[in-house]
């Protein structure tokens, strides 16, 4: 079973969690697995129950019970956005250990977990790993035509709307021309704007796209190597493990382990850190997660480093080279990542669920985005940056290539672009989410579609470009 990674909302700060499986003991219509009466079977059983009850009150017990390592609001999100997991069938079980696939029950994303028991102590996790994996063919949606597609599409944008508040936009391309978009929702709540198709939206993590071709057009350019490490090109940085041992190759596939950016170090000086370089002063005494390509690892501060080799390398700031070799040359009028303070124009507001419902994603937003993601964009820029990316305006046909297939261990990511399928239905793009703002980008190369949905919600664009990705005609 092929694993990728899914970036799933917690409360904090774009932080990637790992997303889970199953329904509880019985068959459910969809899959004919059940769960073994084995110990690793139990605890994933009294797991789902407490999960699939949506009640936060059952996940605490479990988690203290079980001592489980997935922290206990990550869980909650979880739930919220997947509303429930069905079992489609059982991958491995021995008494200590199991892997299992579902669904979410709200989307069309198969998720797979990885969990294991202590010996001696059959009631105590040991391991608690989840992680997205491609659909079975056995258990894909089937494939409909495009006319019928766009009606199911629009319709359950419009039940997200009214059910969850969902407000976005979708568009769908089919070499290079629109075929599909539509806009839900307000832009801005408290002044009632609705969306419409030039609302840019933070895109978060999607801007990872933007960094990684920066890079790459510097390798093509003979100013970076793929192979060198973060010293070679920041002579001085602090750690010497990354300095001396993690490569540039290693930072655009998440496989240098150079850890996450958004702790507690990040919120007590949030507003303080506003260029690359104040990052590395806060950052740059870590040592690596792990050993450096050794396994994979969802990076921020990895996106940070290459924004800062960016700056070093070709004397300019990041923000200012890439609207000069990315969006100018795109077409991208709408894309940037300027201070909050500076931004004017239609930038929707973000909305996160709170105590009282959905309120403005204010206090969780960054002095402005940087590499590892945090600008914003719209989803007609997005469509020109994947015909740009792929008619040959922003990189040498030679480093395209290497950026849209699998790179890393787990063969999820390329260089800065996540992959996957295989044959005519191969894809390459990104996700993005953080509370307030969540979307999706999927290119199909053979197909020669484009899908693009945006959200200034937590959730739910990722939801309606999966929708529209896995039952496009082929």
């Amino acid at each position: 079973m092929k694993r990728k990674s899914i970036g799933v909302l917690s409360r904090a700060y774009c932080v990637y969690m790992l997303a889970l499986v199953c329904t509880l003991g019985t068959a459910h219509a969809e899959g004919t697995a059940k769960l073994p009466n084995t110990s690793a079977g139990k605890v994933l059983a009294d797991w789902l129950s407490a999960f699939n009850s949506g009640d936060a009150a059952q996940l605490s017990k479990f988690t203290r019970r079980h001592k489980s390592p997935i922290e206990l609001e990550r869980d909650q999100g979880f739930r919220e956005i997947s509303g429930g997991l069905d079992l489609l069938r059982i991958e491995k079980s021995e008494p200590r250990s199991i892997e299992a696939l579902a669904r979410m029950r709200d989307a069309d994303d198969v998720v797979l977990i990885d969990l294991s028991v202590k010996p001696g102590a059959p009631r105590i996790i040991d391991k608690f790993e989840r992680h997205g994996a491609d659909i079975p063919p056995e258990f894909a949606p089937p494939r409909i035509s495009f006319a019928e597609l766009a009606r199911s599409a629009t319709q359950k944008g419009d039940a997200m709307a009214a059910g969850k508040g969902f407000s976005g936009n979708l568009l769908v391309a089919r070499q290079g021309e629109v075929v599909f978009a539509h806009s839900w929702g307000l832009a801005d709540r408290s002044t009632k704007t609705a969306v419409d198709l030039d609302t840019r939206f933070r895109i978060a993590s999607m801007y990872k796209m933007f960094t990684a071709v920066a890079t790459l057009q510097l390798v093509d350019a003979g100013m970076l190597s793929l192979d060198k490490t973060v010293g070679a090109y920041l002579p001085g940085y602090p750690n010497a493990d990354v300095a001396d041992k993690v490569t540039l190759r290693e930072l655009l596939a998440h496989t240098g382990g150079t850890g996450e950016v958004f702790t507690q170090e990040f919120f007590d000086q949030r507003e303080a850190l506003r260029e690359h370089a104040d990052y590395l002063k806060v950052f740059g005494h870590r040592a690596p997660e792990f050993e450096p390509g050794s396994q994979d690892g969802y990076s921020n501060y990895g996106f940070i480093l290459l924004g800062a080799i960016i700056e070093k390398t070709s004397g300019k700031s990041y923000y200012d080279y890439v609207r000069e070799k990315i969006f100018a040359p795109a077409g991208m009028q709408n894309t940037d990542a300027l201070p909050e303070a500076d931004i004017k124009g239609q930038l929707s507001v973000g909305y996160t669920h709170g105590e009282h419902g959905l309120e403005p994603n204010t206090d969780t937003l960054p002095y402005r985005g940087t590499a590892a993601g945090g600008g914003y964009s719209t989803a007609g820029d997005l469509l020109k940056f994947a015909t740009a990316l792929q008619d040959g305006r922003l990189l040498s046909m030679k480093r395209y290539e290497e950026a849209i297939r699998p790179q890393n261990l787990g063969h999820w990511y390329g260089y800065g672009f996540m992959v996957g399928g295989t044959g005519s239905t191969r894809w390459f793009g990104h996700e993005g989410g953080a509370p307030g703002m969540n979307g999706r980008l999927y290119v199909y190369p053979e197909l020669g579609y484009v899908v693009v949905s945006l959200a200034n919600v937590d959730d739910g664009a990722d939801r309606l470009a999966s929708f529209i990705a896995n039952r496009l005609p082929i």
